[in-house]
């Protein structure tokens, strides 16, 4: 098979990070992997691992981006895919007008990834029309039966992304070396129970509601600490300094850390004692969660979305009701007076994520 993904960039995400893991499983499978995109930090190890990369800019929500159809249809053209598939809204609408231009007996197949609760209009429907449409969890599936009924479900294909447990084993722990530089960085957290808020730095991530959850807990819990593992936009900078200094106003700057963006966020997340997910929308995975309950640290998060879906299968007992304050103070206490083990996680596998995607790929071939 030969096998054209395309997605706006290649530097950091969820999208970016599935791509890679199918192009990867692609060519171990002996079959011939591109990726479309404009380009980005991600591109080198793509090559590296035996893909072909196809710079395009397929990345801007502009009219301008109208421009690059007839570049892509000469691509489609030129390699000759058997199966394109689209992973992003505008690559989406571009692949669909290259595509009118090839006659219908040289189209190669066309698959999507929802992999976001989209806005609901006319431009995100492009996401549901093609010949099977990947949901990356039942709460996408959901998401799209509600919302476009053009999309017939029996071309919906629910595949979960998945974690390599390798990368993430169960009880991993810090090295030394990273434990002592840690404690050189950010000396106030020897000694604590750490509780970690992983994601970059926007409203939606709940960083109000960790703010509130310190002030109520920390009079009865003086060894309790907050750190939050991501990094602001320079677009974000202004709610990054507000909310640093409303953590001011109310007394808790030597209870919550910010450690800006990370790489080593699999060390975060095995050093933390308890990861929360707080987002206020529904996350469609949840990929960070499953991260943080393989090597066995705890996750408390709302009951919603992709992370529910998880936490339900995996670690129930980490499930609270949306937006309850009061059950969430209550499960962080449970935490703190008595740890919690997490069993080893069996499901949501990397692997299954590939060979599920390429047997679809065969299939739709067939």
């Amino acid at each position: 098979m030969k096998v054209m993904q395309l997605l706006p960039e290649l530097n950091s995400g969820g999208v970016e990070r599935g791509t890679l893991e199918i192009a990867r499983a692609l060519v171990a499978d002996g079959h011939e992997s591109l990726v479309v995109s404009n380009g980005g930090r991600l591109v080198n190890q793509l090559e590296a691992e035996g893909s072909k990369h196809l710079t395009l800019a397929i990345h801007k929500k502009a009219l301008s981006s109208l421009w690059q159809i007839r570049p892509l249809r000469q691509l489609i053209e030129q390699h000759q895919p058997d199966i394109v598939h689209v992973r992003s809204r505008v690559p989406a609408w571009l692949t669909h007008f290259a595509l009118k231009g090839i006659p219908a007996a040289r189209r190669p197949h066309l698959i999507s990834t929802v992999h976001g609760f989209y806005s609901i209009n006319r431009y995100s429907q492009i996401m549901t029309q093609a010949e099977k449409v990947i949901a990356v969890s039942d709460s996408v599936v959901k998401y799209i039966t509600d919302n476009y009924k053009n999309c017939p479900t029996q071309d919906i294909v629910r595949i979960y992304r998945g974690i390599d447990p390798a990368a993430f084993p169960h009880g991993y722990q810090p090295t030394a070396q990273w434990m002592n530089q840690t404690f050189k960085d950010f000396p106030e957290l020897e000694n604590k129970f750490l509780l970690c808020l992983p994601g970059r730095i926007t409203r939606l991530k709940g960083h109000e509601t960790l703010i509130e959850l310190v002030k109520k807990l920390q009079p009865h819990y003086p060894n309790l600490h907050a750190v939050v593992v991501g990094g602001a936009d320079p677009k974000k900078a202004a709610y990054l300094k507000e909310m640093q200094e409303n953590i001011q106003d109310q007394g808790l700057t030597d209870k919550i850390t910010f450690v800006g963006h990370r790489s080593d966020i699999r060390e975060w997340l095995a050093f933390s004692d308890v990861v929360l997910s707080l987002s206020n929308q529904a996350e469609t995975f949840g990929r960070i969660a499953l991260e943080a309950l393989s090597v066995g640290t705890p996750v408390i998060g709302w009951n919603r979305g992709g992370v529910a879906e998880i936490l339900s299968q995996v670690y129930p007992q980490g499930l609270i009701a949306v937006d309850d304050q009061a059950a969430l103070l209550n499960a962080v206490q449970q935490h703190m007076d008595k740890p919690q083990q997490v069993k080893p996680v069996t499901m949501f596998r990397l692997k299954e994520m590939c060979d599920q995607t390429l047997n679809l790929y065969k299939q739709v071939l067939k």
